[in-house]
């Protein structure tokens, strides 16, 4: 049986912002910062093996900047997820710290887009203090991932229940088809 405070912590403040019952928006928008600070480092490392390394340095700083947007965004839906998880709870402090790395991480990647910007955007390879503040940034993005990935599989946060996601296992009423049956040991 479900606890009251963990079955608050599956129900969103808002269906319409924050996405509906075990539909969350949150993980699906946290691809964009993700994918795209990714790419920038990627970049950014290319950006000193080719001939044209000023290309990629300001592919770089465009990534960096969709990335900033996208999780500016991903961090207001996320917010209303926190909402939702009881106060004093485990979930509810992974949450908080789940959100301070993301805002710092966030912060780090705005304040590295002004540095990149500043004197007329880059000429060269990406210098290594920026490429240094990139690396540190997406890994302490990848900590708070992991935590985000705490909040929803292991404490449940706004995954639907165990009743709910039982649906997804049940069989027709002839039981498991055949197929399935012969590869059962």
């Amino acid at each position: 049986m479900t606890s009251p405070l963990r079955r608050q912590a599956k129900h969103p403040a808002s269906a319409m912002l924050a996405g509906p019952y075990a539909h969350p928006f949150h993980p699906i928008l946290v691809t964009v910062p993700i994918g795209a600070w990714v790419a920038a480092l990627v970049f950014d490392i290319a950006s000193h093996l080719v001939d044209d390394p000023a290309f990629l340095a300001r592919g770089s700083l465009w990534l960096i900047a969709v990335g900033v947007i996208g999780a500016l965004l991903a961090a207001m839906i996320g917010f209303l997820d926190l909402l939702v998880i009881p106060a004093g709870t485990r979930a509810f402090r992974t949450g908080l710290l789940h959100m301070t790395l993301n805002l710092l991480v966030t912060a780090a990647y705005a304040g590295g887009f002004l540095w990149r910007h500043a004197g007329g955007g880059p000429s060269g390879s990406v210098p290594a203090g920026r490429l240094a503040l990139s690396a540190v940034s997406l890994a302490v993005l990848a900590v708070s991932g992991y935590l985000g990935g705490k909040l929803a599989y292991r404490y449940g946060v706004r995954v639907a229940d165990e009743a709910t996601q039982d649906e997804g296992f049940a069989t027709d009423s002839a039981g498991p088809r055949a197929e399935h049956r012969a590869h059962r040991p």
